[in-house]
């Protein structure tokens, strides 16, 4: 990483590295920088869903992802009367679609995600200070000054911008003085740790219900561990001890044969429900746990924060490269939405999951967050009534049995690297657009062989679809209207499709 920045990120999770790998994926000079002296231990968050699986495909990590988890894992619930129930495997109306290539969420720790981001981004360049600390930051004139803490003693940068992606507890939200409005719930705990198992296989998520809570165990692929949950009602012990994890286990699952070895993590989890007054003071944004927090129930918490560094981070690159500033307040406009949403499933959810005692097991558009959208936005124009089932801010879909000069593949391989792309079905004569034709002669043309792209777009003889560096939609027209391509690239300071 250099140290004249434009970008200062803190905070090294998820939702830090993410936003690091598309600014460095971008040429943009960054600095992200974490207070704790390594990588943090423990699983965490364990479930990435399909939308963020296809944001991992387009900066080319998914398959170092994917290699280290478990799609579709099943849920093994085991009722208090006895009876077995199994579910969580793909949803029927996800099957074969050739617009979605990844129908299930994957189950894989967390600390894999950030190992794979923080290679991609060794990658491009760049690393992550680690024991190094944001002390303050002052705005001025469209600079943020801020002083970092290291062991050799304090250093102050400036930069155009400061990302607080650093958690519930962000610094970098209470320095800028945005509330943090929701509440902490006592009532609802969980114990959460990692350890290893024996006499349990590794072919299911165990879960097993009783009258005074839920316990799970489930195994964490790429491990030797299981990750254990327990809900703790008011009055019963949430000591971390080995001890009292083996006899909540016991109690719960009724079983003596399944003994938990030693936690080599272990944690007790609280119910916070909080969303941020606003993502942005000046110069300084929040993204991930520092703008929302939530349950784990539907496993949205790091996919959302993940998709937030996703949308900011080609709109920071955009105006430094010459798109107007106002860019930049999308950005709020989209993701703060986004995250109300997410609250309210994830508390919904947790109720459920409270209530019935159980985890449940169904999976459908919003959990799996591909029905996630940006429809009203200011970036989102088409020319479609309201009966549309696409439009203009929804995610672009993908489509497979394209040819082209070079051989057969997918939209997605196509829109791989984060760019504004033009998908022409007519004759447009749209620069650096790619034509839908009947038989590709050269480069930038391809054939929809098998009609699953004309399908998933809805698409015309006519049809211009504009689809931006983070997957979704830019602009539709059906009549053609190659004037409002060019007016949406200009806008975002871009005079032709490469």
């Amino acid at each position: 990483m250099v140290r004249q920045a434009q970008v200062l990120i803190v905070g090294a999770g998820p939702t830090g590295l993410m936003l690091a790998c598309e600014l460095a994926g971008r040429g943009v000079p960054v600095r992200l920088v974490e207070a704790a002296p390594g990588p943090q231990p423990g699983s965490r968050g364990k479930g990435v869903q399909p939308r963020t699986l296809e944001v991992f495909d387009s900066i080319g990590v998914v398959d170092r992802v994917l290699a280290h988890g478990r799609m579709a894992m099943p849920l093994r619930s085991v009722a208090p009367d006895g009876a077995v129930t199994t579910g969580g495997g793909e949803p029927e109306e996800l099957r074969d679609r050739p617009d979605i290539p990844y129908t299930t969420s994957l189950l894989t720790p967390e600390w894999r995600i950030e190992e794979a981001l923080r290679l991609r981004l060794a990658e491009l360049g760049g690393t992550v200070e680690f024991g190094t600390a944001l002390e303050s930051f002052t705005l001025s004139d469209g600079t943020v000054t801020a002083v970092l803490a290291a062991e050799g003693g304090t250093e102050t940068v400036a930069v155009r911008w400061l990302v607080g992606c650093d958690g519930g507890h962000s610094v970098v939200r209470k320095q800028a003085g945005i509330a943090f409005e929701g509440e902490t719930r006592e009532e609802l705990r969980m114990i959460v740790a990692d350890l290893e198992v024996d006499g349990l296989d590794r072919d299911a998520w165990h879960m097993w219900r009783h009258e005074e809570g839920l316990v799970t165990l489930c195994p964490l692929p790429s491990t030797g561990v299981f990750q254990y949950q327990a809900s703790i009602a008011p009055g019963q012990d949430p000591e971390l001890s080995p001890a009292n994890l083996q006899t909540i286990l016991d109690r719960r699952s009724g079983r003596t044969d399944v003994r938990l070895r030693a936690p080599e993590w272990a944690s007790l989890w609280r119910a916070n429900i909080r969303l941020a007054d606003r993502y942005r003071e000046g110069g300084v944004f929040l993204a991930g746990d520092a703008a929302h927090i939530h349950s784990p129930a539907g496993g949205q918490g790091m996919n959302t924060g993940i998709q937030d560094a996703h949308n900011l981070g080609w709109k920071l690159a955009a105006v430094l490269h010459g798109a107007p500033s106002a860019l930049l307040d999308t950005y709020e406009a989209e993701r703060r939405p986004v995250a109300a949403d997410v609250l309210a499933l994830s508390n919904a959810r947790l109720q459920q999951t409270m209530r019935d005692k159980g985890i449940s097991t169904r999976r459908d558009a919003s959990t799996l967050q591909l029905g996630v959208n940006y429809r009203g936005s200011a970036l989102a124009r088409d020319d479609r009534d309201d009966t549309a089932s696409l439009r203009a801010g929804d995610r672009a879909p993908d489509a497979t049995g394209l040819t082209t000069v070079d051989g057969e593949l997918r939209l997605f391989d196509l829109l791989r690297g984060g760019r504004f792309t033009v998908l022409d079905f007519g004759d447009a004569a749209v620069p650096g657009a790619l034509r839908v034709v009947t038989q590709p002669a050269g480069p930038g043309e391809i054939a929809d062989t098998e009609g699953h792209l004309a399908a998933a777009y809805g698409a015309t003889d006519r049809t211009l679809v504009l689809i931006r560096p983070d997957g979704y939609i830019a602009l539709i027209s059906d009549t053609g209207d190659a004037a409002a391509v060019s007016d949406c690239l200009a806008g975002n300071g871009i005079r032709e499709v490469a």
